[in-house]
């Protein structure tokens, strides 16, 4: 007689199925989103080289001389448009050799456009103008690819398709670990061709801290998932706090890390001149700011303040702000990174690590080789579900709804609870999960139904 099996020890074989049924699941089905994502990510790290090659002229200028002021320099750009409109932003160059960017907002440009004029600070030629995306500013080629990256250049419903992708990526990853943790002796045994499969579960082990950083700091940026973890920190206090430009209110703000995907900026009030812009200069550096890359936005209303922001994204961090008095230019009301909370800092530091500015080329380089060696687990995943196609030719693709039906009830309600919870807080995999869920009960639903008569009409045959 053999000894019957322990409850915790089926409980666990029939986890272990799910996991490894769902695990496959996302493969098949959410494999050729995140396939996206990571080769446009890919293309979108190594785009900096190209676009700083392809707008050389337009970003720099001459590198011998003494800078003009910022009045000059605006001046050259009105003599330029033929305007005297002020730029609703001024990004001063941050080293010899640069231009200075001059931002204009127009109303025929998209949500966080702004109309570029560069000016050379020391012969204040014009060099160029352009359309620049974002708090980053970056130029129209890789706007193109960051707009792919995460909306397939279809606006708010392409984002759903970044968001599936991030959404289900953690679960892919932390599900490959406990596969791994579960069959690693087994693995060790393999032979070809069942070694793709050796090398697919240890290369996931290997990216799996990569491909969940991919994940958490994707998740920031969408839509949905977005909106939901940006209430969190509100709510637990871990905004990110920002100097407050309301004369008649020096309490700081919390701003949007995410602004560069959303907003234009505001037109510049009358009252404002080009020398102010000099004295704006001036007194933030005055008051602390040292940052090279630093951008002097004017008040819109005679009730705002000067905003002017440290912009520097590398190690170590410079995004200190000032607000300013647009007639005295006393500062009215200032923040520092260094005294930012701990969860506004780390934000900050994801946010810029996923972007691959925080530790320049060997920042993008690594995450490149990330998003690359997830490329290839997805290919051998494929490859994997290809060969285990032809080997049961002929019999129905497993479900995942067989084995959670077995789990003790209450397994299963701890398992409906925890999924349940997940997917309010991700709404994109909540609802997916759920039309996935319905598909895979519905077959397992016939698979039962077409066992049972098989069944039958051999117990007929064998009667008759």
């Amino acid at each position: 007689m053999t000894a019957p099996t322990r409850p915790s020890t089926h409980t666990g074989k029939l986890l272990f199925a799910l996991i490894s049924r769902l695990h496959l699941y996302i493969g098949l089905f959410v494999g050729p989103f995140i396939l996206i994502a990571a080769l446009s990510g890919i293309a979108y790290l190594l785009s900096p080289p190209l676009e700083e090659w392809l707008y050389h002229d337009t970003l720099n200028g001459v590198n011998q001389g003494e800078p003009q002021p910022l009045a000059e320099q605006i001046a050259a750009a009105q003599r330029y448009l033929d305007s005297a409109t002020l730029p609703s932003a001024v990004r001063p160059a941050p080293d010899p050799g640069s231009t200075t960017r001059l931002m204009y907002s127009e109303p025929s440009l998209g949500p966080s456009e702004h109309r570029a004029v560069f000016v050379d600070p020391i012969s204040l030629e014009v060099t160029g103008e352009t359309t620049v995306y974002g708090t980053s500013g970056i130029l129209p080629l890789r706007t193109a690819i960051d707009h792919f990256h995460r909306q397939l250049l279809m606006g708010n419903v392409g984002r759903l398709y970044s968001e599936l992708a991030a959404s289900w990526l953690w679960v892919a990853a932390l599900g490959g670990v406990l596969l791994w943790i579960r069959q690693r002796r087994s693995l060790k045994a393999l032979v070809s061709p069942h070694r793709t499969r050796r090398r697919h579960a240890t290369l996931g082990l290997v990216l799996s801290l990569g491909l969940l950083f991919f994940s958490a700091t994707g998740l920031t940026w969408s839509q949905w998932a977005g909106d939901n973890i940006a209430e969190l920190r509100h709510a637990w206090g871990w905004g990110t706090p920002s100097a407050s430009t309301a004369l008649n209110d020096t309490d700081s703000q919390v701003v949007d890390e995410h602004a560069e995907h959303h907003g234009h900026m505001a037109m510049v009030a009358t009252s404002i001149t080009p020398e102010d812009f000099d004295r704006a200069l001036n007194a933030a550096r005055q008051a602390g700011l040292s940052a090279a890359r630093m951008q002097l936005t004017p008040p819109s209303t005679p009730q705002q303040a000067w905003r002017v922001a440290e912009i520097d994204r590398q190690w170590p961090t410079q995004v200190d702000q000032v607000a300013l008095h647009p007639r005295s230019m006393a500062v009215t009301d200032q923040t520092d990174f260094a005294t930012f909370p701990w969860a506004a800092k780390l934000t900050r530091w994801g946010i810029d690590l996923h972007m691959g500015v925080l530790f320049g080329i060997a920042n993008q380089i690594v995450l490149a080789l990330i998003a690359a060696g997830l490329v290839t687990l997805i290919v051998w995943g494929y490859l994997m579900a290809w060969r285990r196609l032809r080997a049961v030719s002929g019999q129905r693709f497993p479900t995942v709804a067989e084995p959670f039906w077995q789990l003790p009830l209450s397994a299963k309600l701890s398992l409906l609870a925890g999924t349940i919870a997940v997917g309010l807080a991700l709404p994109v995999l909540g609802a997916s999960l759920a039309i996935f869920v319905v598909i895979d009960a519905l077959r397992w639903t016939i698979k039962k139904r077409y066992t049972a008569r098989t069944l039958n009409a051999r117990h007929s045959n064998t009667m008759r």
